[in-house]
């Protein structure tokens, strides 16, 4: 559907962004998605203002997840992060989730800078929905570079809610794993 429709203009993708069925809104964000990326810098603006603006729509795990590497992420890959502290900082759940997700995008190019900083900001959240999010985005850092993974959690495991280490672990090798969960970690790298 989404390749059938993916020449709907941004404005009316946004409609249907904006509609109460939840594979509506999918819909839409694949479709803005397979749009943004042939766009020129002015489409590629405009739906990313449409994504921010519209955002109270993408309300579940899964927009966010699908969506915000591209829309948000790629969108600010060269320029200035600002976004992201505003979206992590926000009281709405699925906000802050995109602030994480967004830096995929960023990891996927080798940059986790971003990806760290936004985990610090993100280490008290009381949601485990968040906590997935900033220990899955951990351990795609590790996959590449595990001394920046592992740099990171030496400084902040004993202070990560539990489901964020698990996630963030859950590739290392057994004994190292046990380390973290136990809080004998330290001096492991």
């Amino acid at each position: 559907m989404a390749r059938k429709y993916r020449h709907l203009r941004p404005a009316e993708a946004g409609l249907l962004l904006q509609s109460g069925c939840h594979e509506d809104r999918l819909l839409a964000l694949l479709i803005l998605i397979q749009r943004y990326y042939p766009g020129d810098l002015a489409l590629r603006r405009e739906i990313h203002r449409l994504y921010l603006e519209h955002r109270s729509f993408v309300n579940n795990w899964d927009l966010v997840d699908a969506s915000a590497p591209h829309l948000v992420g790629h969108y600010l890959r060269e320029r200035a992060k600002d976004p992201l502290t505003r979206l992590a900082a926000s009281r709405v759940l699925w906000e802050r989730r995109m602030a994480i997700i967004a830096t995929f995008d960023f990891i996927k190019q080798g940059d986790y800078d971003e990806t760290l900083r936004i985990a610090r900001l993100l280490l008290g959240d009381p949601e485990d929905l968040i906590h997935k999010a900033v220990g899955w985005m951990l351990r795609e850092v590790g996959k590449r570079e595990v001394e920046v993974a592992e740099a990171f959690l030496q400084a902040h495991y004993r202070q990560m809610p539990r489901t964020m280490l698990r996630y963030a672990i859950e590739r290392f090798p057994q004994a190292r794993r046990q380390a973290y969960l136990k809080g004998t970690a330290s001096g492991l790298v």
